[in-house]
């Protein structure tokens, strides 16, 4: 800790949380691409709203082709990077505030991104510039990495260790406190079946999110859809239509890393569609997905409920998009111990699904990731942890994709506190103005720590 350090930042205190409700008015969801925007317009203006107050804060700032923004301070022939983005998910159902409002009630920011990840980006280049104000020489060059399409595939990222200097150690403010040094394994697969349908499916924005709505057409009038979905804890909304009735079942989003925060309305789709006995193909689907995948959340269903020390495997089935031609994308997020191989957990699915006719049609994957507890990334973060909250406590292992794991000598270092409620991916997304003061501190004492 740096007493002048912190006085400035607390001189900061409405310029920070001014600048992040302004970052949560972009609604950075990744789109359709442009020149200089590789990832849409939306999140090409966060970016440059991001560079340009760090220009405003006497900071170099720079973008590299809209792929990733860059913004440096110090000297020195080792370079820390703090890794953070600017891109969030849809913004999906079931909020109170504007999710693009950036609006302040009770002392919370409200809005998508206000904790993943714009909050903490936003703290992070206030704590760097507070680190200049206070003429603090560095014996590491600092640079701020803003990603640009974390939550959709790492592209932008990988641009960066395409053309960009690899940083000696870094860490992102994209998790939890104390530190986390071990990430599990993620794999993203997605199949699709043709056949001829009478029924329609409509599920979730991405795969890493619960689906928290699920909408299923039927050439029929449903009975007792309300009573059973009711009896599982999700909510049902029903409407005639022509020829049939529609089925809205109302879940609860949440990050797909923590299946067991949200509630899953596809599954619970699936389990009300299974009791009817539909004819055909339909039919036949709906019972062996339901089969498979129950309400479970650990793949019980394809023997995958592994763990070990860096955590048990989540399975997420976030998207499914059914048609009268059959299913054209189910998608479902996977993130699994180290322990257990991303093809072991592909050719389960695969053989499951196989008889069914279902085709895997893309995937994503993503290495496990760990450093050691006492290499000095860890022990410097875990010190400055202590030493701000009192709390001495352990490393972590997690569930959740960090850009941690784009760099091999990097953790992740907060920015949710121990036993505060993080509605990350979910509904009413906010940060307190009191954890964007402590996370802008503690980024500065880290930034301190790990380059000064």
């Amino acid at each position: 800790m740096n007493k002048n350090v912190d006085s400035i930042i607390l001189s900061m205190q409405d310029d920070i949380v001014r600048s992040i409700q302004e970052s949560i008015t972009f609604p950075s969801v990744e789109g359709a691409p442009e020149p200089g925007a590789p990832f849409g317009r939306a999140v090409s203006d966060a970016l440059e709203h991001a560079l340009g107050l760090a220009r405003e804060l006497g900071l170099d700032a720079c973008s590299m082709d809209g792929y990733v923004g860059c913004i440096d301070y110090g000297q020195g022939e080792d370079l820390l990077a703090v890794v953070c983005h600017m891109d969030v998910v849809p913004e999906g159902t079931g909020w109170t505030h504007p999710p693009f409002g950036g609006e302040i009630h009770d002392g919370k920011i409200y809005g998508r991104g206000a904790l993943d990840d714009k909050g903490p980006a936003i703290s992070s280049i206030y704590a760097l510039a507070a680190v200049k104000k206070a003429g603090i020489r560095l014996n590491r060059r600092v640079r701020i990495l803003l990603g640009t399409n974390e939550e959709t595939g790492w592209g932008g990222m990988n641009y960066y260790k395409e053309h960009g200097e690899m940083p000696t150690l870094a860490f992102s403010p994209d998790a939890e406190y104390p530190v986390v040094n071990s990430e599990k394994g993620i794999l993203h697969t997605t199949f699709r079946c043709p056949f001829e349908s009478r029924i329609a499916i409509d599920a979730g924005t991405r795969p890493n999110v619960v689906p928290g709505r699920t909408v299923v057409t039927l050439p029929f009038v449903a009975e007792g859809a309300e009573t059973f979905l009711e009896a599982l804890g999700f909510g049902c909304e029903t409407e005639a239509v022509e020829g049939g009735c529609r089925l809205t079942v109302i879940g609860l989003d949440a990050h797909g890393s923590m299946p067991e925060n949200g509630r899953n309305s596809l599954l619970a789709a699936l389990s009300y569609l299974a009791t009817l006995g539909l004819p055909g193909k339909d039919g036949e689907i709906i019972a062996e997905l339901h089969r498979v995948l129950g309400m479970n959340r650990h793949g019980e269903g394809f023997g995958l409920d592994v763990a070990d020390a860096s955590g048990r495997l989540t399975m997420n089935p976030g998207v499914m998009r059914w048609d009268a031609n059959g299913i054209s994308e189910f998608s479902i997020d996977v993130r699994h111990p180290i322990s257990l191989t991303q093809e072991a957990v592909r050719s389960a699915q695969v053989e499951a699904f196989k008889p069914l006719g279902f085709e895997l049609i893309h995937e994503h994957a993503q290495d496990p990731h760990f450093i050691p507890e006492d290499s000095e990334l860890v022990t410097k973060l875990l010190k400055v942890y202590a030493d701000r909250s009192g709390e001495n406590l352990s490393p972590l292992a997690i569930g959740g994709g960090t850009y941690a794991r784009a760099f091999p000598n990097a953790v992740a270092f907060g920015c949710e506190r121990p036993g505060i409620s993080a509605a990350v991916h979910m509904p009413n997304e906010y940060i307190s103005i009191e954890d964007v003061m402590f996370n802008t501190y503690m980024i500065a004492d880290a930034i301190l720590a790990l380059a000064e």
